[in-house]
């Protein structure tokens, strides 16, 4: 009995990960000529197989920076420690950008003192955690012929918390909501 073998080669189908996307590295260089460039490196133009060899003298690697240049610039460094270093500075730029959710507290006009407490105890979390509060008066039947009340309401509300944030919007009245916006003071 005679097994078919697959004769197919064991390929991948592109990168793995988008990092290895980014740059040609070592024997995966297809250039013949490139212009090496480094730390402690005079920039100069060899062959491919005199820079790999400058590169595995210094125990690093050679990175293709520059395909389109004539000839192509390569760079002798340790290629593992670049990308590290690139998706440290990507996490802290992430962490440095503003945060431009909005977070919603809703209100009515008839609300206990209890209750004003415990929302405003949740707006208080949500600037501390660098969240716009959006509080929205919310005013039924006839209750909207008090909307003087529901300001004074709100303004009460974001009185209580300018130790936490500050009104980037004051009281506004559309249909039956009257809202304000409140941002979180810059952390110093």
């Amino acid at each position: 009995m005679i097994i078919a073998q697959n004769n197919r080669p064991n390929r991948s189908f592109g990168p793995r990960n988008k990092k290895d996307a980014q740059h040609r590295i070592n024997e995966y260089i297809t250039a013949q000529v490139v212009r090496v460039v480094g730390d402690d490196l005079e920039p100069q133009i060899v062959s491919l197989r005199e820079a790999l060899a400058i590169a595995d003298e210094r125990g690093v690697d050679l990175v293709e920076i520059s395909p389109q240049a004539n000839p192509p610039v390569c760079k002798v460094m340790d290629y593992q420690k670049y990308l590290y270093e690139q998706k440290k500075k990507l996490k802290e730029i992430k962490a440095n950008s503003a945060k431009t959710e909005i977070k919603e507290i809703r209100l009515s006009p008839q609300i206990s003192e209890h209750d004003v407490e415990f929302k405003r105890n949740h707006a208080i979390r949500f600037l501390q955690d660098g969240y716009k509060v959006k509080v929205i008066m919310t005013f039924r039947g006839r209750s909207i012929i008090y909307k003087d009340n529901g300001e004074l309401e709100l303004l009460k509300f974001a009185e209580g918390l300018q130790d936490y944030g500050k009104v980037d919007q004051m009281p506004v009245l559309t249909g039956r909501n009257m809202t304000i916006l409140m941002v979180p003071k810059s952390k110093k």
